[in-house]
């Protein structure tokens, strides 16, 4: 007998987005709640029995309503139990929307800080959970153990950190999941997913966050499928992200050899480009920005070039550039640091635009 899970953590709907214009992070607010409406369609094509949330589900305990009122609606028309443990950011209180509102038959919301159970008997699973209900928490699998049945898988879904003993969101050790006498626990609050992992003869994983927020979580993201049996756990990854963070480091030459390294279909995609090497002159990067916006859903682009040291050849000419370059040189030559150095190139670009009454441009642009 085994029983298909589908598990996912973190979502932080109604995130702020700040480093996003205002009319784009509130359209990636939008496209959150449809992440909820492509984690049901997963769950459906993969035939799975049971889902787990395991905590952050909401950014907040003061979700709009739209966001709510979705996630209820989207729940409840899945034919299976679906199981939500509150964590850190969604903790559960009187006054939580997990209080407050009206939620489907089907849903099973954890609501105190200590481990209880549900049983789902038409497909034989003992599903256990506990909610935050501050934004952080003791050890909740401490001292805990719970007996193995013949003919019951036991679940977990949790909101904690393995491997850290001095966490403050529910610090979880390898003895403990080893002692716990669950089948499988759905971990969530680590963002970067860990994989299938095992300690005696419990498995245990968490998925990360299923998109990504910010350039601290870039790359692809994934919810869990995990087929779970009374002794032994197969565990695949689905991806339902419409977008994904990214960040790219180019050595910059010029404009065309910029656009000859940049990927293709990043339409979607919010991307930092990182301009290094060594220049004559200051890329332009306002022009750039015009130049590629189209490409990306968002774009940053750090200008992180260095002045050439050709840059200091007519540092001592008999010219206002030569008076000038050379009082920089002589401070370059005795700079102490790397990041004198760098202040003292960026004097040196800025002092040789205004000579030259090109524009100042700031090293990054949002």
């Amino acid at each position: 007998m085994s029983v298909r899970v589908l598990h996912a953590a973190d979502l932080h709907l109604d995130s702020p987005f700040e480093a996003l214009p205002a009319g784009k992070a509130a359209l990636r607010r939008q496209e959150q709640r449809l992440l909820l409406s492509r984690i049901a369609q997963t769950a459906k094509d993969t035939g799975a029995q049971v889902m787990l949330l395991a905590g952050d589900l909401l950014d907040t305990g003061s979700a709009y309503k739209e966001t709510t009122q979705t996630l209820i609606d989207i729940l409840g028309q899945m034919n299976i139990p679906v199981f939500i443990s509150p964590g850190n950011h969604d903790y559960y209180t009187d006054h939580s929307p997990y209080a407050r509102m009206n939620w489907p038959d089907n849903v099973h919301i954890f609501s105190e800080p200590y481990l209880d159970y549900v049983d789902v008997e038409e497909i034989g699973v003992r599903v256990w959970g506990a909610a935050f209900n501050e934004n952080r928490s003791v050890s909740m699998l401490e001292n805990f153990e719970a007996e193995r049945e013949d003919d019951i898988i036991n679940l977990m879904c949790i909101h904690g950190e393995v491997g850290n003993e001095k966490s403050i969101y529910n610090p979880i050790t390898e003895t403990q999941i080893m002692c716990s006498g669950m089948n499988y626990i759905a971990l969530g609050h680590i963002h970067k997913e860990s994989g299938l992992c095992r300690s005696g003869d419990t498995y245990y994983a968490w998925p990360g966050c299923p998109e990504g927020r910010g350039f601290d979580e870039t790359g692809e993201k994934y919810i869990y499928i995990a087929d779970v049996s009374a002794d032994d756990c197969k565990l695949w990854k689905a991806c339902v992200a419409m977008r994904k963070y990214e960040k790219l480091s180019i050595a910059y030459s010029g404009d065309e050899d910029l656009m000859s390294q940049l990927p293709e279909e990043t339409e979607n995609d919010i991307y930092r480009l990182t301009l290094t090497g060594e220049t004559v002159e200051q890329p332009d990067v306002k022009a750039l920005m015009e130049q590629l916006q189209d490409r990306f859903f968002s774009l940053q682009i750090l200008d992180k070039t260095r002045l050439s040291r050709d840059i200091w050849d007519s540092a001592g000419d008999d010219s206002l550039r030569g008076r000038f370059l050379i009082k920089l040189k002589e401070s370059y030559e005795q700079a102490s640091s790397d990041e004198e150095k760098e202040l003292i190139e960026k004097a040196a670009r800025w002092g040789l635009a205004a000579l030259e009454n090109a524009e100042e441009v700031s090293p990054l642009e949002n």
